[in-house]
């Protein structure tokens, strides 16, 4: 019997597999084949695929690192694709994608053909192509509006999709439908009630947020949803001060099978809202620290010490603060979020409370290695860190200077002594000695709360460790203690490199070799240091002004840019107490006086009375005699460019008769301006083309001798002076000391200088004519200058406008340049950015780390630099600003073979300065003519700025962006 009823029971299941076949197969319209692919299409398909998405939305619930520090998220979204490490889709979404699929290709008559498409959407979602994700969801939303439940599903995975692509306004719209239909079903509500109190949170409505909370967390039925939203909704309650309902709620979570973090913190939160609630805050820390003395709260150590070290921070307990905070650090196992977090609270307790900047900003790197790029405010984070920076470099220098100072005024005996205590190298039993301490340091031996010896911990019991040496022993023998102790047979390539640790280990543990080489090293060590020492009158000195310049730029950015005037006075003070005569004293003088200004009168007076007395006419004296001096002074600043741009055009007209009589009339209108010496530049060269040799060298030599301190006309003029006397004779015999082009004239200098002017070919020789006055394009192609801002007067850089569009060749417009013909510009080739990374730091025991804080350029070695100026308005005329350029170049690099060129953007426009072989020769570019910008540039203040490049790294300068990064990537690391 029982066989015949497998039998039939075989060919029953045969039979209707047969028919599924068929079923299936065909698309063929009857009641049988709809019937048979939804069968197919519910649980071959859609039920597995379900199963497939809770299985993945449970790992990433479980993978998912919420902080709680912040609102949590009310549903979990997949973290953002990164594109550069972008690995393989996950498996069970590429499954769900294909069956998926198959319902839409092979099941086409069934039901269920909806479900497919919003599991293609969630896939897309998940996978991070929002893109997609939205296409499939708006699809379904249009194609089966007829099923509510369909279409309200659509609805919020759209929403959903468009708030991850940041897109509020538009997933906004798709909500109010949401609200519209919610009422139109009777299930399912859960999710787009948990969609809307999302939105209201990003919108920072907090109440809406709590009403559609509650109501999602009565339709919910899954178990995460009912402690996640729970919590959330404590936390909104906490927001809102309604501190009752949000204890209420955090109870729910304390009292549900949340899983432990949520559990923990909803304790936490517990203790500090009945604080809130008491009005107390030391029953809280007591609280806290019983924490401590259950085991299962042992990896939530560091968040317990953080809650303390906030509550002694609250009642300006610094010290203490600083020690627990230390401690959450310290204990920091599996959340490196709070020891970041720590971190950084050191670091701005001791920036605004303590205003130890040194301490500060080793704590700030710390935090930047630590916390992750997406922190709130996390390149502001790297910005004071860089900053600060400034400081410790500066204090090192004092430091080190000192150090020297105290060693050179030694003698020969003590100093020999000193040294070799100084350099004697680490003894190996120190160093263990030292692993050893920081080993009993990091070995909770005691309790954690009350500091008694605890006897659970294993390494503080030695009945268990004395227990544990006796089963090693006996079940493995004596093994020694290195790599791979468990096998007893080795291969030969690991007993070879287990000699080599050996021959090593004997070589530092004191074998003859090892001695000679250290002594060699220290000896060697003690030779370069000795070479440093300010044994000599003029090495003192130069050791006593690098003191003194550290010192007045701490002061000076204590000042401006962190606005600490008290401790600016303390510093600057400090400088005239060791250094009374030094060459800053006008400008210290100045920075007393602003700031004892607000808080000492009598003081204030006095600096001010030295600034009068003693610098009677430097500009620190006119301001305080007329508070609107700089105003005034910027005005005649712009007046003075316009009238220079002005006769520069005369002179590009060759209207020389003209230029004559307008500097006449400006020197005689503004005696002794900024501009003067190049206003009588201009007037001598157009003397020298209506003239002979003599009235051109009486005008050159009236500039020599009016303005010798020049360093941008006086070199120039010089070198112009020079080579007239050279060739005399053939000056005296023409009647008009400067010509027009003429290839028969001798060259001014023995080197030509490259433009962007085409030249004839063969190329003629250039005469003394053609490059005093040589024309606009070639005298401009031969400067350039950077992106940070003009001496003097300092323009933050962030208020520069610069705009670079995608680099491309430009011709120079005809009326700025007066037809002179142009070659285009081609710009350096592109080169892959090089990745770097910064190592963590660790607080006062690693050296700073200034971090390559943009992955887009680069700190490699280059063959070719350039230096830049960027001009953000295409409409300004840079003529004249060129001719500055070609001025200082001609003057102070005549031999060096320099051109300048000008990219014309749409915005902007880009004067660059090369070809720099090497880092330092454009450093020095860039030094040189820094300080003269002010008056190479006749464009307003402010509009331009300068930079030296690296050729891999210009070809990069793309667009407004791209320059802002590189000027922060200048400032952060040159």
């Amino acid at each position: 019997m029982n066989n015949i009823t497998k039998l039939i029971s075989k060919l029953s299941f045969i039979c209707l597999g047969i028919i599924l076949f068929y079923g299936c197969s065909s698309q063929k319209e009857s009641v049988a084949n709809r019937g048979l692919q939804n069968l197919s299409a519910k649980y071959n398909y859609i039920y597995n695929s379900n199963i497939l998405l809770d299985t993945y939305q449970e790992e990433l619930s479980r993978t998912n690192a919420d902080n709680y520090d912040n609102l949590l998220a009310v549903y979990i979204a997949p973290p953002p694709i990164d594109y550069l490490n972008a690995t393989a889709k996950t498996k069970e979404l590429e499954d769900i994608t294909k069956k998926a699929q198959s319902i839409i290709a092979e099941k086409n008559l069934s039901n269920y053909i909806d479900e497919a498409y919003i599991l293609l959407g969630k896939t897309n979602f998940y996978n991070s192509e929002y893109f997609n994700a939205v296409a499939y969801f708006s699809y379904t939303s249009r194609a089966f509006k007829a099923d509510k439940k369909v279409y309200l599903k659509a609805l919020n995975w759209k929403a959903r999709s468009l708030m991850q692509m940041n897109d509020l306004a538009a997933a906004t719209k798709v909500l109010d439908t949401v609200k519209i239909y919610l009422d139109s079903v009777k299930s399912k509500k859960a999710e787009p009630l948990a969609t809307l109190a999302q939105m209201s949170i990003y919108k920072y409505q907090y109440k809406d947020a709590i009403s559609y909370l509650k109501l999602a967390i009565k339709e919910a039925s899954d178990i995460q949803s009912r402690t996640r939203w729970p919590y959330i909704l404590a936390q909104l309650y906490e927001r809102e001060k309604e501190y009752n309902l949000s204890l209420r709620n955090y109870t729910k979570v304390e009292n549900s099978n949340a899983p432990f973090e949520m559990y923990f913190n909803a304790k936490l939160s517990k203790i500090r809202i009945n604080d809130a609630l008491n009005k107390l805050t030391t029953n809280r820390k007591q609280a806290l620290l019983k924490l401590l003395k259950d085991d299962k709260n042992l990896d939530y150590t560091d968040q317990i010490y953080y809650e303390v070290a906030e509550d002694y921070y609250a009642d300006k307990d610094f010290a203490k603060a600083i020690n627990y905070y230390q401690l959450s650090a310290q204990k920091s196992t599996i959340n490196p979020y709070q020891k970041g977090l720590s971190y950084l609270k050191i670091a701005e307790l001791n920036f605004k409370d303590l205003r130890d900047y040194v301490n500060a900003k080793l704590y700030y790197d710390s935090a930047i290695t630590t916390l992750p790029k997406t922190y709130p405010n996390y390149e502001s984070i790297v910005s004071k860190g860089q900053n600060l920076g400034f400081l410790t470099e500066r204090y090192q220098i004092i430091s080190e200077q000192d150090t020297l100072q105290a060693i050179a005024k030694l003698n020969e005996q003590d100093r020999a002594k000193k040294l070799d205590i100084m350099f004697e190298p680490k003894k190996e039993a120190e160093v263990a000695s030292s692993d050893a301490n920081n080993l009993s340091r990091n070995t909770p031996t005691t309790n954690r709360a009350s500091g008694e010896p605890d006897g659970t911990f294993y390494f503080g019991n030695l009945n268990a460790i004395s227990k544990g040496f006796a089963d090693f022993k006996k079940r493995w023998g004596n093994r020694p203690l290195n790599d791979n102790w468990r096998q007893s047979v080795k291969s030969s390539g690991q007993i070879n490199q287990q000699n080599l640790n050996t021959a090593l280990s004997s070589s530092k543990d004191g074998t003859d070799s090892g001695k000679v080489d250290l002594a060699a090293n220290k000896a060697e060590e003690i030779k370069k240091y000795i070479a440093l020492l300010p044994v000599t009158p003029e090495l003192l000195t130069k050791s006593n002004q690098q003191i003194i310049d550290a010192y007045f730029e701490i002061a000076n950015f204590y000042q401006q840019v962190i606005n600490d005037q008290q401790e600016a006075v303390r510093i600057y003070e400090l400088l005239l107490e060791r250094f009374p005569q030094n060459n800053h004293l006008e400008t210290i003088y100045y920075s007393l006086y602003l700031g004892y200004k607000d808080t000492n009168q009598a003081k204030a007076d006095i600096y001010k009375n030295l600034v009068l007395s003693k610098f009677p006419n430097s500009l620190f004296a006119k301001t305080i005699l007329d508070p609107n001096f700089s105003l005034k002074q910027n005005a005649l600043d712009i007046e003075l460019s316009k009238l220079y741009n002005s006769t520069f055009e005369s002179y590009i007209a060759k209207d020389f008769e003209k230029v004559i009589s307008s500097v006449n009339e400006i020197n005689q209108r503004f005696p002794g301006n900024n501009l003067q010496a190049q206003f009588d530049y201009l007037k001598a060269i157009a003397i020298g083309r209506t003239q002979n040799v003599d009235s051109l060298l009486t005008a050159f030599n009236e500039i020599i001798t009016h303005y010798p301190e020049d360093q941008l006309i006086n070199p120039l003029t010089k070198e112009h002076v020079a080579y007239i006397i050279a060739n005399l004779p053939s000056f005296k015999a023409r009647k008009i000391a400067l010509l027009d082009f003429d290839p028969s004239e001798p060259p001014f200098i023995s080197k030509p200088v490259f433009s962007s002017v085409v030249k004839p070919t063969p190329p003629p020789i250039k005469t003394v004519d053609t490059l005093i006055d040589e024309k606009p394009q070639e005298i401009l192609a031969q400067a350039s200058s950077k992106l940070p801002v003009t001496t003097g007067q300092s323009v933050p850089e962030a208020k520069l406008d610069v705009k670079i569009e995608p680099l491309k060749p430009v011709v120079e417009k005809k009326e700025d340049l007066k037809n002179e013909q142009t070659v285009a510009v081609n710009p350096p080739a592109v080169a892959e950015p090089v990745k770097t990374t910064a190592a963590a730091v660790t607080p006062a025991k690693n050296e700073p780390i200034k971090p390559v804080l943009n992955n887009i350029f680069s700190l490699a070695e280059s063959k070719t630099y350039f230096y830049v100026i960027a001009v953000a308005d295409a409409s300004l005329n840079v003529s004249s600003s060129r001719f500055g350029i070609g001025q200082f170049n001609r003057g102070t690099y005549a031999e060096e073979n320099l051109k300048h060129q000008l990219i014309e953007l749409e915005q902007d426009q880009l004067i660059y300065v090369g070809d720099f072989n090497t880092l330092q020769a454009v450093k020095a570019y860039y030094a040189g003519i820094t300080s003269l910008l002010p008056k190479v540039m006749k464009v307003p203040l402010g509009s331009y700025a300068g930079f030296y490049i690296s050729n891999e790294n210009f070809s990069k300068l793309k667009n407004k962006e791209t320059i802002t990064q590189y000027l922060e990537f200048f400032k952060n690391n040159y």
